[in-house]
């Protein structure tokens, strides 16, 4: 390298790359959140409409993941070849475009094929739509993380991963008043129902920002414009070093190594469970939030209380992810916030709707998983790299995400059965975060001793576990 590599160069060098890459990509993922969550708003006027019962709603929140999870590695594959740039821009212009198809749900007629299914023609297209934009949108988040595993070593990740995944948060915090507002202030306009006018105003920004990833995105530093030579160098030489310790923990490099490592497996069975769980909480927030004594046409005052959990969970995202990478914990940090997860879940059971106990148990519940999940994807790509990365993260996600719709689908089953009620399915979800949580404590070890460029921590990361 043709400077010296001091300490305030390197540490300006990631500043840079954080300050070009995390804002554009926290946008990017705000959209897909909103597009892929927003079901849940328009079931409270939509369901009526469509005659949508809660099991019919949970089934199609969750068939999503179905689509999702049959994509989600081929996915993650090409773009590990194609580039980022094309193939982050192709997902988000297609799931964009499905998104805003389904203000049509209930005007598409399938003639005998509805009826083959014993389904209604709206039901049909729900379920439709809900598969083919988790095929759209499948790739997307392990791809993100795994170009995140381009330009930050280990020892910085989880804090950028924190950062970027507080898009979730925001999308919620941001995007549940506006989802409440345009149902309650658009229904009607230009004779269409708010529903349909929420799926259409949350839908297309998607493309277009799809489109603004062709020119903005970068697929890697060895040939970003706004980097310097030296920028590039730095950079480059730490990811190598990165990937090099990835050797002291048994490395995989190529794609069916990641299939052959358990941990990757029990990485995947942790993700299902801590999937099921906030999925589940998530798609029916809106709902819950409804029966603690809101109007039934007051979807602004269910958006506006919606914003408390998420706005809790940012702050927690962000301190637990910068919290891990100063220690240098990883695994303690993610079963702590499932457990977390467990004890709202349990305290939700217990509610009996109260608002003030309901409302601190979404608040610990959506924490919790802001806690685990920013640190989890510090544990695959501690020893994985290359190929085997791109299809470990993507199994792992498109696994665990399968627990998107179990989740749904559990809460809606059981609400049907029970005539609303749904203190048997927090149960449940409890019992299994605490399954994922036993399973991080258990696991085999994930964490090199020391991280390049980093000084070690006072205790090493073995010791800790």
């Amino acid at each position: 390298m043709s400077v010296a590599v001091t300490p305030q160069f390197e540490e300006a060098t990631f500043k840079k790359v954080a300050a070009r890459l995390i804002p554009f990509l926290f946008l990017c993922y705000i959209l897909a959140f909103l597009d892929r969550v927003n079901v849940g708003f328009a079931k409270l006027q939509m369901a009526g409409d469509l005659q949508f019962s809660d099991a019919v709603y949970g089934a199609g929140a969750g068939i999503f993941f179905i689509g999702y999870f049959i994509f989600e590695v081929p996915s993650n594959v090409i773009l590990e070849r194609v580039g980022a740039r094309i193939w982050i821009a192709r997902i988000m212009i297609t799931w964009g475009l499905i998104s805003t198809a389904f203000m049509f749900t209930g005007d598409i007629h399938w003639g005998p094929i509805a009826g083959w299914f014993d389904f209604t023609d709206a039901q049909f297209t729900f379920y439709f739509l809900r598969f083919w934009l988790g095929v759209a949108e499948a790739g997307f988040f392990p791809g993100i993380i795994l170009y995140l595993t381009y330009w930050f070593p280990g020892a910085r990740r989880a804090k950028m991963v924190a950062l970027f995944m507080t898009a979730i948060g925001v999308a919620q915090l941001v995007g549940s008043p506006v989802s409440g507002g345009i149902m309650q202030y658009m229904d009607g306009v230009s004779g269409w129902r708010g529903w349909q006018w929420l799926f259409l105003l949350e839908g297309i920004p998607s493309v277009i920002v799809g489109a603004m990833v062709l020119a903005f995105l970068p697929d890697g530093p060895k040939k970003t414009k706004w980097l310097s030579t030296e920028e590039r160098d730095l950079l480059v030489r730490r990811i190598e070093e990165d990937n090099a310790t990835k050797g002291e923990l048994g490395g995989k490099h190529h794609m069916m190594d990641a299939f052959r490592d358990g941990r990757v497996w029990a990485l995947a069975v942790v993700y299902f469970t801590q999937a099921t769980c906030f999925y589940a909480v998530g798609f029916w927030m809106p709902t819950i939030i409804q029966e603690l004594g809101v109007d039934k046409t007051d979807y602004l005052r269910v958006g506006l209380l919606s914003m408390i959990p998420w706005g809790f969970s940012i702050v927690a995202m962000i301190y637990w992810g910068a919290h891990s990478d100063r220690t240098g914990e990883r695994r303690w940090h993610c079963a702590s916030g499932i457990l977390l997860m467990m004890v709202g879940l349990v305290i939700l059971a217990l509610a009996h709707r109260s608002p003030v106990v309901s409302m601190v148990a979404l608040t610990l519940i959506t924490c919790g998983w802001a806690a685990q999940v920013c640190t989890f994807w510090s544990l695959p790509t501690a020893f994985l790299s290359g190929t085997a990365a791109a299809a470990g993260i993507a199994w792992i996600n498109s696994v665990g995400n399968l627990g998107g719709y179990v989740g749904p689908d559990l809460i809606g089953s059981i609400r049907t059965a029970a005539g609303g009620a749904a203190e048997a399915a927090f149960w449940a979800l409890a019992g299994i975060a605490l399954v994922g949580a036993l399973i991080v404590i258990f696991l085999p070890k994930m964490q090199s001793t020391a991280a390049p460029g980093i000084a070690p921590p006072r205790r090493s990361a073995e010791e800790r576990g």
